[in-house]
């Protein structure tokens, strides 16, 4: 994935303002990243980018040697389907659908056999240990439950990358380190690339790199590796 001088601008009235100003950013096949900045910085413009929800204003987003920007919502909606799992602060679970059913929702969207996607989708459960839970409505779990099932939709069909914005931000301590200690093992394990997008320093240190973001600008990436040696 590759962002070449991008630039995010949005019309306020008769003023312009720059989310994002000319960043240049290539995040390699199976890297752990954050991008790390606080609010009003424009890294959840910059997740919208990378995870095919928007086009920039200017500049060029490649994914899979392809330049979203050029592509319109029916192609981004297919790319993002199969490339991509999303996992979100607050989610983003269907009220009115019971856990495994919205599990299945993006293999229903891919038009998967419907046999094996509630199988797949019971296999995701009982990783995430929910067994029990396939027939819970999300008002009838916890908050760190709800993440998990958010977890299991995001790897329904098995997209190569996994795009989470502050995963830990509505869990207490204990429940947000078993989340980013699940997204490493996917990581690490099933070589995936994990990109986090968030304010707080805790996924720092599963980090290959760190991609700083300040004013809608890359300040600084700190490579994680390099300092490990």
């Amino acid at each position: 994935m590759k962002l070449s001088d991008v630039w995010k601008i949005y019309q306020m009235g008769e003023v312009e303002f720059a989310a994002l100003r000319g960043v240049d950013l290539e995040i390699r096949k199976g890297e752990f990243i954050v991008i790390l900045g606080p609010s009003g910085s424009g890294k959840s413009t910059m997740m919208n980018l990378i995870g095919c929800l928007d086009v920039p204003s200017k500049g060029t987003v490649e994914l899979n040697d392809h330049d979203i920007s050029k592509m319109d919502e029916s192609d981004l909606a297919q790319i993002r389907g199969q490339m991509i799992g999303f996992i979100f602060q607050q989610f983003n679970l269907i009220p009115t659908l019971n856990t495994i059913e919205n599990v299945m929702l993006p293999l229903e969207f891919q038009e998967s056999d419907a046999v094996y996607s509630k199988k797949r989708a019971e296999t995701l459960l009982e990783v995430v240990g929910l067994s029990d839970k396939m027939n819970n409505l999300p008002s009838q779990l916890s908050g760190g439950q709800r993440q998990r099932v958010a977890i299991a939709r995001a790897l329904a069909v098995d997209p190569p990358v996994i795009l989470a914005d502050e995963p830990t931000g509505n869990l207490d301590s204990k429940t947000g380190s078993f989340i980013l200690e699940f997204l490493s093992g996917l990581h690490q394990n099933e070589g995936k690339t994990i990109i986090i997008v968030t304010h707080d320093l805790e996924p720092v240190k599963y980090a290959d790199r760190v991609i700083h973001i300040k004013d809608g600008m890359v300040e600084k990436i700190e490579n994680k590796n390099e300092q490990a040696s």
